[in-house]
């Protein structure tokens, strides 16, 4: 290891107890829609948005409306409710003959957002409220949401991507454990002592590799559910990169594999010691497990935003092939791996979210001598009490 030091350190049968229409001149379809929102148009709205008046026609549609139900405005304007949405639940009930919004009970509100079909069998998330003018009155308008079900599915398919990964990875370890102590229990007086620490020792890292995927999952779901917590502490970070340098040299790496440079000036960083070594953790691994060559890291002071907050910066390069430049904007992502020599491809993911945890960014790019390139710069993080 060779250290550059320059310091010490989502209507008809829809209403079938609605009020006749009026008997006076009717209001040209969707001119209700821009009253009723004080200069706000509907097409703006990201998600779907249908209005029916009092007499259960629909008054509005909006762009968003069109387009997941492939109905247009046009024809759905002035039409009752079920109509312009004939909806149905996954049981093949018709949605607006179920629900009667118009007369049904009057304490009623609305319906929760669940999963319907429309024609085709297309899926739907449909939510609805229904306004009164006091609470036990009659229903003046129903306001409908729209949305479409892609978010979801994307996040079904990730959940099983997920679960598929667990179960991929915990098969070997567990298989191997399960072996060697099967085979040691019906075994152990046939083998020397010699044989039954290699085995142990085999089911000891094994064993590790089980705890250490458990972590990963348990911060995935703290991460994507804003619970990460971090717990600051002074860090010496140039210690810490030393000591996870030193882990790989013992494993079998050359010492001249790494370059160390630590810049003057560094400022006192408080952080979670234990999140900073899963973060160098998971950015050395990654360069000597992917990239060629000589490893660099550098850690330089420098200031963050337009105050010019202090903060640590931290980079981590190797000489290998690097990262093509189409899977740049993948790299962070579960399950991005960028090689074929193993790994979950959930350790980027979890840096990402352990470095904004503290407030920090992380970037990724090309090194100076081709390969990859990964940037985390921290904020000092300096407890209120202390400033």
């Amino acid at each position: 290891m060779t250290v550059d030091t320059d310091s010490p350190a989502q209507a008809r049968s829809a209403a079938p107890h609605a009020p006749k229409p009026s008997e006076s001149a009717p209001e040209p379809p969707g001119a209700t829609a821009a009253a009723g929102f004080a200069g706000l148009d509907p097409d703006d709205l990201p998600d779907g948005l249908v209005i029916a008046d009092e007499t259960g026609r629909v008054v509005c549609f909006n762009a968003a409306a069109r387009r997941i139900t492939a109905v247009p405005d046009d024809r759905a304007l002035g039409l009752p409710l079920d109509e312009a949405l004939p909806l149905e639940d996954l049981k093949g009930r018709r949605w607006w003959a179920l629900t009667d919004p118009y007369g049904g009970l009057s304490t009623r509100r609305g319906q929760p957002e669940r999963n319907l079909l429309l024609p085709g069998g297309r899926e739907v998330l449909v939510s609805a409220r229904y306004v009164r003018e006091h609470p036990t009155g009659p229903v003046r308008r129903v306001v409908v949401s729209l949305r479409g079900t892609e978010a979801r599915r994307r996040t079904e398919r990730s959940h099983a991507e997920l679960i598929a990964t667990v179960a991929h990875e915990l098969r070997s370890p567990l298989t191997s454990v399960k072996g060697f102590t099967a085979t040691l229990l019906d075994k152990w007086e046939r083998f020397n002592d010699e044989q039954k620490r290699l085995m142990l020792e085999t089911v000891d890292a094994d064993a590790g590799r089980i705890k250490r995927l458990i972590a990963e999952l348990l911060d995935i779901s703290r991460i994507d559910s804003g619970r990460l917590e971090v717990r600051r502490q002074p860090v010496d970070i140039a210690a810490a990169v030393g000591r996870h340098i030193q882990g790989h040299t013992t494993g079998g790496q050359s010492p001249d594999r790494f370059f160390v440079r630590i810049r003057p000036g560094l400022p006192a960083l408080w952080a979670d010691p234990d999140k900073i070594d899963q973060i160098l953790g998971n950015l050395l691994e990654n360069a000597v497990r992917h990239g060629e060559g000589t490893v660099t890291i550098e850690v330089a002071p420098t200031t963050l935003g337009d105050d010019g907050e202090e903060g640590t910066e931290v980079t981590v390069s190797d000489e290998g092939p690097g990262i093509p430049e189409a899977s740049m904007s993948r790299v962070f992502t579960r399950f991005w791996r960028g090689s074929k020599r193993g790994g979950t491809g959930l350790g980027l993911y979890i840096v990402k979210g352990v470095v904004e945890a503290h407030g920090g960014t992380i970037t990724v790019g090309r090194g100076p001598r081709g390969g990859a390139e990964f940037r985390f710069i921290l904020p000092v993080g300096t407890p209120a009490h202390l400033l």
